[in-house]
C-alpha cells in the first residue's frame, strides 16, 4: 500500500499550498516530503506540481492525477468490502449525500437498522443540495445520493423515485390548519420563512409563484430546515417542506398540509449513484435497504 501513503502525501500537499505547511501536517521534514514528491513524479513521468513563489498548485497532469487517486480508493474500498463479504463479514463505509430533510427521522432510522445487522459498518452523511449532491457522486466523495428534485441527472442513475408534495408548515392553531384544500395564495396572506434558491422545494414555490404572477418575499430565507420549522413557532409565519422531513406524530406547536397539485406538482425525492459505478458491497447492500423502505412509504 505504499503508493497509497504517497497519494495521500500529495493530498496533503494539495490542501495546504505548500511543502513547508504539507510538511507540518504529515509530520514530516520539508525535504523529505518534497523528495517523495520529486520521486513520484519521476515514476510517473511527468511533474504534477506548478512550483510557484508563494506555494504549490496542480498541473493538468495533476488534476488528473487527483481523478486517478480518487478511483483508486474508491476501487480498493469496494474490493475491501468484496473479500469481507467472502470471509461472511459486512465490513466497511457507506457515504451518502442527502437533502437535510432526510436528517430528523429517515436516515437515522435506515442508519441504525443497517447498523443492526451489520455493526461493522460506519457512515459518512454529507448534507447536500440537489446540485451538490450529484457533484459528490461524481467525484466519488459520496457513493450515494437522495435529494429532492436534481438539477442535471446526466451521470445520475436513478435506484428508486418517491412521489413527495410540498406541505406547508405553520402554528398548530392558524387558520391554515382548517382548509379544506390548501392553496399557495392562502400561504401568501403570511410571511414566509423560506429554503434558499439552492434547494429544489424553493425552486418548485418560485416556479408556481411565477406562474401566477406573484412574487415571493421572504422575511426569513435558510439553508436550515430546522430554522424553518422552529421559526413558525416564534412568528405567525409559514415555512415549506416535503413531508419525509416532518414527523406524523400531532403535535401542539406545528401542524403541516399538502399544497394544493392546482398549484404546484408533486415533486420527487430521488435516490441514485454514479451512473455506471461498481458501488463498495455495503454501499450497495445500504442502497438496497433504502429503496426497500422508500417503495414501502409509496406504498403507504
Amino acid at each position: 500500500m505504499r503508493y497509497l501513503k504517497t497519494f495521500e502525501l500529495i493530498e496533503a500537499v494539495v490542501r495546504a499550498g505548500s511543502i513547508r505547511k504539507a510538511a507540518e501536517d504529515t509530520n514530516l521534514t520539508a525535504s523529505a516530503l518534497n523528495r517523495r514528491i520529486q520521486q513520484f513524479e519521476q515514476e510517473f513521468g511527468w511533474p504534477i506540481f506548478e512550483r510557484l513563489p508563494r506555494g504549490m498548485r496542480l498541473n493538468p497532469a495533476g488534476e488528473l492525477l487527483m481523478q486517478h487517486i480518487g478511483l483508486q480508493r474508491t476501487d480498493l474500498a469496494r474490493v475491501q468490502s468484496q473479500v469481507a463479504d467472502l470471509s461472511g463479514e459486512r465490513r466497511g463505509h457507506v457515504s451518502i449525500a442527502c437533502s437535510q430533510a432526510l436528517l430528523p427521522y429517515f436516515m437515522p432510522e435506515q442508519i441504525a437498522i443497517y447498523r443492526a445487522a451489520h455493526p461493522g459498518v460506519s457512515f459518512s452523511v454529507n448534507i447536500r443540495d440537489r446540485a451538490q449532491a450529484e457533484q459528490d457522486l461524481a467525484s466519488f466523495s459520496s457513493d450515494l445520493a437522495l435529494v429532492f428534485e436534481p438539477v442535471h441527472l446526466v451521470d445520475f442513475e436513478v435506484l428508486c423515485a418517491l412521489p413527495q408534495p410540498v406541505h406547508a408548515v405553520f402554528q398548530h392553531d392558524s387558520p391554515l390548519a382548517q382548509k379544506t384544500e390548501l392553496r399557495l395564495r392562502d400561504c401568501l396572506e403570511f410571511n414566509l420563512v423560506l429554503p434558499s434558491t439552492a434547494y429544489g422545494v424553493r425552486n418548485l414555490l418560485e416556479l408556481a409563484a411565477t406562474r401566477k404572477g406573484r412574487i415571493l418575499a421572504p422575511i426569513v430565507e435558510t439553508e436550515s430546515f430546522d430554522l424553518i420549522r422552529h421559526y413558525v413557532t416564534c412568528e405567525n409565519a409559514v415555512g415549506f417542506q416535503i413531508p419525509i422531513g416532518l414527523s406524523t406524530e400531532k403535535q401542539n406547536t406545528i401542524a403541516h398540509r399538502p399544497l394544493s397539485e392546482k398549484d404546484i406538482p408533486i415533486g420527487r425525492l430521488l435516490l441514485g449513484q454514479m451512473k455506471g459505478r461498481t458501488l463498495p458491497v455495503a454501499s450497495a447492500k445500504f442502497g438496497q435497504q433504502l429503496v426497500a423502505a422508500l417503495e414501502t412509504r409509496a406504498a403507504s
